[in-house]
């Protein structure tokens, strides 16, 4: 049997080609999808670029704030495999102070609630990653970046103090994803004295998935997930909960998981046609599988049964995944290089 490639060996071998497609897809503005209520019949939607001066392109609004973090991730973990002077110089003419106050206004108004929570998760993984990627120019790009980050904390604040419920499918709304993308964010603030959304992320999860049993994993995949609603909410619990609380919490939540059950998670996902937008979610629900196994065993003990499933199915899941990231329609080519990256990094 061929020795299984390591992670960073994966990400290192990937990182120039991934560069080269984030930077294309963050200045491709069409085509575009836009999310925009008619006021009246002679309305019509401005153009994408007209609304979004840094995040018009990539297809839609989150996907680039994702290609964004695409580059900030590789500029911190694999500089010297990347492009980064050129990096430097569109991460430069990106984050501008008036565009990004721009973009807060956006995701402060009714605008910003379509992206409720995986933009604002996704915002703040953003801003999270550029004050950390240790380049020279991150605090004057974290500074342009800190109206976005407060308007998107604020707004995921307020929703997780007003909503009853969690949303527990494959899709944007996702609770658990937008919760656990927001979380390094707001544990960085939380050190800084400002503790507020980490608390309501913490506490919220425990609120909506801390009695969570049994759940039916054997009824994924829907159709055009590209999250898996069991391994999502497993993923965030295991960031919320201290390690042996979580084993504990995980014996009841996927009892079956030693035993590679339920079967349907352990199974990648097939994608009959990566030209539909909708089918080719799949192809992200077996990189972002892959990802939420991989964080799964490491927060299980060394000799846990449980873990070495969750290695063996989150290398099965990126083989499936990652061959598609580049090279195929642009329904996938827009979206899926940030689930490579967060999988591999």
């Amino acid at each position: 049997m061929e020795p299984v490639p390591s992670w960073p060996d994966l990400l290192r071998a990937a990182a120039p080609g991934y560069a080269e497609l984030a930077l294309a897809n963050i200045r491709r503005e069409f085509p575009a999808a836009v999310h925009y209520v008619l006021a009246g019949p002679d309305d019509r939607p401005p153009r994408p670029r007209e609304v979004n001066p840094v995040f018009y392109g990539s297809f839609d609004w989150h996907s680039c704030v994702e290609m964004h973090w695409v580059l900030a991730r590789l500029l911190a973990v694999l500089p010297d495999e990347v492009p980064v002077p050129l990096i430097r110089e569109v991460l430069d003419a990106q984050f501008t102070a008036p565009g990004l106050a721009a973009e807060a206004e956006f995701v402060a108004g009714p605008a910003g609630t379509p992206q409720r929570p995986y933009g604002w998760g996704w915002a703040l993984a953003l801003a999270h990653e550029i004050a950390g990627c240790g380049e020279p120019r991150a605090p004057r790009w974290t500074a342009a970046l800190r109206p976005l980050a407060a308007a998107a904390a604020a707004r995921m604040t307020g929703w997780l103090a007003s909503a009853d419920y969690p949303v527990r499918h494959g899709l944007h709304p996702n609770s658990a994803f937008g919760m656990s993308r927001a979380l390094g964010y707001a544990r960085a603030r939380a050190a800084g004295g400002d503790g507020a959304l980490a608390a309501a992320i913490t506490a919220r999860a425990r609120d909506w998935f801390g009695a969570d049993a049994g759940y039916p994993g054997q009824y994924e995949p829907s159709g055009h997930d590209f999250l898996s609603p069991a391994l999502a909410e497993a993923e965030l619990m295991a960031q919320v909960l201290p390690p042996p609380e979580f084993g504990g919490w995980l014996d009841g939540f996927l009892p079956g998981l030693a035993g590679g059950q339920p079967a349907a998670l352990f199974i990648p996902a097939a994608v009959s046609d990566a030209s539909d937008g909708q089918i080719a979610h799949l192809h992200g629900l077996n990189a972002s599988r892959a990802w939420c196994w991989r964080r799964i065993a490491a927060r299980l003990p060394a000799g846990d049964p449980r873990a070495a499933a969750a290695r063996a199915a989150a290398h099965r899941h990126a083989r499936a995944a990652l061959p598609h990231v580049a090279g195929g329609d642009y329904m996938v080519e827009h979206w899926l290089v940030a689930y490579a990256v967060l999988l591999l990094s």
